[in-house]
């Protein structure tokens, strides 16, 4: 029987045992988590996540293990339910319910799949609190280290799963985080001004936390959504700033799964990376401009898509938001939304865009290096705020807080500076100064690189290999160093982010499980370019 480790057990690694499983063939595995408990995954913990931060992701697009998301909750007793506020008769596929209901749910189908596993012949081992500190690429397989141990664990073949990687902080400070799940959930924040850098969810999650400890949000008998600050709190005040300081939209009606898309299809984005680097980027924007010009034709009417290139379109696209008040846009978001999805009613341009930035993410490993800057600085920013809309609740919670007077946006522009003064974070725009008590960067994950692997002796392997990001093929499987070629996969996301700029979410993580599952048993074809010879990696 092979004997195989994964290293990490939130849903990549679930994915990845739920595939190895299902192909059915015996195995010894072996499942590594820090936490206390396997299966939860860090974004859906307790101990990072209050009940009111709520997942951006509905039963109907979480790729099943078993059974959906939603006959899970079905599942559940009335007392399970009571606790987050859900009604029975409330539940339906396209809602968006608390991140640590997500975790409950992976935590259930880790134990459906090693039950099933062990009826089928597998042995399986789950080892919580169990980190593995070192990891080595062997000629005949992998030896992993667990927490600190003096002799290493041997297999066969080894998964590495573990997901976002996030700064080591000092909780005692109280100041400074540099992500909102580097201990803001455990500290008490008094009430003084907090910056908060990022506009996206994962902020409005940490404004959230925030607030949620100077007040609580109630409903009015007109039913809207208010927040009621306690009187001791009313120094309470929270900015989220970036540079356009633009909201993102709330999420919006449309089919799952995603219909096809009739000019921008997979074949159409071969050929043209196939006739080369040279003007790839230009090619693609007119393939985008003809499926949107076929798609949603009065909208490509109104923003002049005809007379816009790579570069123009997105300041078409965020022209009319950037206009608004911020907040005011939120409203009048709102609004359309949730109109839309009672008539369940389509916005053609909305719906092309999500179906186009999985498409067009292909050509990412092929553009020089000019056309990467255009992309990330352009085009990237457009499918980003696409596909990133946020639950419509998350929207209401935001227009409370602003009409109780307790948050702002800053729009920093391109050129700001941040400082560390006197125990106060300074952010200097415009000619401005905006000092904060505490600052939390909500940016979200950033790339990594081979430097910053946390197994020391892998890392070294890899760095002897002069490639400043893991080599991985098609399957995951690290290319180089030699060792480590069909024997160990690598499915940390921050890798993964040089040439995948729109890789996040559930879906992905099925397919990287059942990619990674795969490679057991297959060789990979190399799929990365060295983007470090573009020079866009810092040293």
């Amino acid at each position: 029987m092979k004997k195989v480790a994964i290293v990490g057990v939130g849903p990549t690694g679930i994915y990845t045992l739920h595939a190895l499983v299902e192909r059915g063939e015996p195995l010894e595995i072996e499942l590594y988590e820090q936490a206390e408990e396997a299966g939860v995954g860090m974004p859906y913990n307790s101990d990072n996540n209050a009940d009111f931060m709520l997942a951006n992701i509905a039963s109907i697009e979480i790729p099943p293990i078993y059974i959906s998301y939603l006959t899970w909750l079905q599942n559940q007793s009335d007392d399970y339910l009571a606790q987050f506020r859900i009604e029975r008769t409330s539940l339906h596929e396209r809602q968006f319910l608390p991140r640590v209901i997500l975790g409950d749910y992976y935590r259930d189908r880790l134990f459906a799949i090693v039950e099933k596993a062990r009826g089928s012949g597998f042995t399986i081992s789950i080892n919580e609190s169990s980190e593995v500190t070192d990891l080595r690429a062997n000629p005949n397989g992998v030896s992993l280290w667990i927490n600190h141990a003096s002799q290493p664990v041997e297999v066969d073949f080894a998964a590495i799963a573990t997901g976002h990687l996030w700064p080591e902080t000092d909780v005692q400070t109280r100041k400074f985080f540099p992500c909102p799940w580097t201990g803001l959930m455990d500290v008490q924040i008094s009430a003084c001004r907090v910056g908060i850098l990022g506009t996206s969810l994962s902020a409005i999650d940490a404004a959230m936390a925030v607030a949620c400890q100077h007040g609580a949000f109630t409903t009015g008998a007109d039913n809207a959504l208010k927040f009621i600050c306690k009187s001791d709190s009313q120094s309470l005040k929270l900015t989220l700033m970036s540079r356009s300081g633009v909201l993102p939209e709330a999420d919006f009606y449309c089919p799952l799964p995603y219909e096809s898309l009739n000019i921008a299809t997979p074949e159409a984005i071969e050929d043209a990376i196939a006739r080369g680097q040279k003007g790839l980027l230009d090619r693609i924007f007119r393939i985008i401009a003809q499926q949107l010009q076929d798609a949603a034709p009065q909208w490509s009417r109104e923003i002049a898509l005809e007379e816009l290139n790579a570069d123009t379109f997105p300041e078409a696209y965020f022209a009319d938001r950037l206009e608004h008040d911020p907040f005011e846009w939120a409203k009048r978001n709102l609004i359309e939304v949730e109109r839309n999805k009672q008539e369940q009613r389509t916005v053609a341009w909305r719906y092309t865009l999500l179906r186009l930035h999985e498409v067009i993410e292909e050509i990412v490993p092929h553009l020089d290096p000019l056309d990467e800057k255009r992309f990330k600085r352009g085009l990237a920013r457009v499918f980003i705020d696409n596909y990133a809309a946020i639950p419509s609740e998350s929207v209401r919670r935001l227009l409370a807080l602003h009409d109780a007077g307790l948050i702002e946006i800053l729009t920093l522009g391109a050129d700001y500076e941040r400082t560390n003064e006197q125990e106060m974070t300074v952010i200097y725009h415009h000619g401005r100064r905006s000092e904060f008590d505490v600052f939390i960067d909500a940016r979200g994950q950033r790339a990594l690189q081979s430097k910053d692997i946390p197994f020391p002796t892998l890392r070294a392997q890899l760095l002897a290999c002069g490639d400043k990001i893991p080599d991985i093929g098609e399957d995951y499987t690290l290319q180089a160093p030699e060792n480590a070629r069909n024997r160990l996969a690598f499915g940390g996301l921050p890798w993964l982010m040089h040439d995948r700029p729109f890789i996040q979410g559930l879906v992905v993580s099925a397919e990287i499980g059942a990619a990674m599952a795969k490679a057991l048993t297959q060789r990979a074809q190399r799929r990365r370019h060295n983007l470090w010879d573009t020079g866009e990696l810092d040293e």
